[in-house]
């Protein structure tokens, strides 16, 4: 495996030697798909397709919407994040690395034998994770339990939880849905990372979801539709869904986004849900995301 200092050098040495802002969420994306890339790369590991389309929504929630401290991850009054999505738990590490939860250089351990960055979440020995996932389905029930925790504690600190659309086809989620509406959970925010597609074709050619944001407000949800590709437009919806509170309901964000985005050839293309960069595909990858750095 190669060693992860040639993998600093050609990111954080790529800004000319300038420090560099990982509370820019901009830059935390861009890190975000650059670290996922090396990640799948050295591990032939998968999901790349979906690290890069939900990059910005981690990058948002770890540049200043999440209340988590680096030097005390088990803080009692930290906001809790279920990424129910697991399978792309490559730009999860990306980002709590980069915010100091742990070394950098462990990134390129990713999906290695012995390894404690599994291939899917785990919050086993991970400082900042609150919950193994990557059983689709599972991540919203357990966010309104934790939800429901803090409510019957009167606690301030609120539970977020990032889907992916296609695990919205599992029932769990709607009965999830549901009882957070019936608990009046409005500390409980949502948020869908909405790139069309699932496993083996878009979602609406396996199951369809439309119209998405008219069955969350029928399960009793405030909704918000915007760009999950645009870090001002999420910012602005997660300030939102924290003015929610008070409501009396739920808040889900559903975040429209392209699933494989910075890279041309993977976006909108099925087959990077699960194929790994390799050889020349890296390279080509590699030379994109290198020409759109911040």
């Amino acid at each position: 495996m190669p060693a992860f200092a040639s993998y600093e050098e050609k990111t954080h040495a790529a800004f000319g030697g300038a420090p560099i802002n990982v509370r820019d969420p901009k830059v935390l994306a861009w890190l975000i798909r650059r670290h996922g890339l090396e990640m799948t790369h050295l591990s032939r590991g998968s999901h790349i397709g979906a690290v890069f389309s939900v990059a910005e929504i981690v990058a948002t929630l770890y540049t200043g919407v999440l209340h988590v401290d680096p030097a005390d991850p088990a803080l009692p009054d930290r906001d809790r994040l279920v990424y129910s999505k697991g399978h792309a738990g490559a730009a999860v590490y990306a980002a709590l690395a980069e915010n100091g939860f742990f070394p950098v250089e462990e990134l390129s351990t990713h999906y290695g034998n012995g390894s404690r960055l599994s291939g899917h979440v785990s919050h086993k020995g991970i400082p900042g994770v609150e919950f193994s996932t990557g059983s689709l389905g599972h991540g919203l029930a357990v966010a309104a339990g934790m939800a429901m925790s803090a409510k019957l504690d009167k606690a301030a600190w609120r539970t977020y939880a990032v889907l992916g659309d296609g695990e919205c086809d599992e029932g769990s989620v709607w009965e999830a849905a549901l009882q957070a509406h019936q608990f009046k959970l409005d500390n409980l925010i949502a948020v869908v990372d909405h790139n069309h597609m699932q496993s083996l074709d878009f979602c609406e050619n396996t199951l369809a979801l439309e119209p998405f944001a008219d069955k969350w407000r029928d399960f009793g949800w405030n909704v918000m539709v915007a760009d999950g590709h645009d870090t001002d437009a999420l910012r602005a919806a997660f300030d939102q869904a924290k003015a929610n509170l008070g409501t009396e309901k739920p808040t889900v964000i559903i975040a429209e986004t392209t699933k494989g985005k910075g890279v041309s050839f993977m976006e909108n293309n099925i087959l990077w849900h699960y194929r790994t960069p390799q050889g020349e595909e890296y390279e080509a990858a590699l030379k994109e995301l290198e020409a759109q750095r911040p």
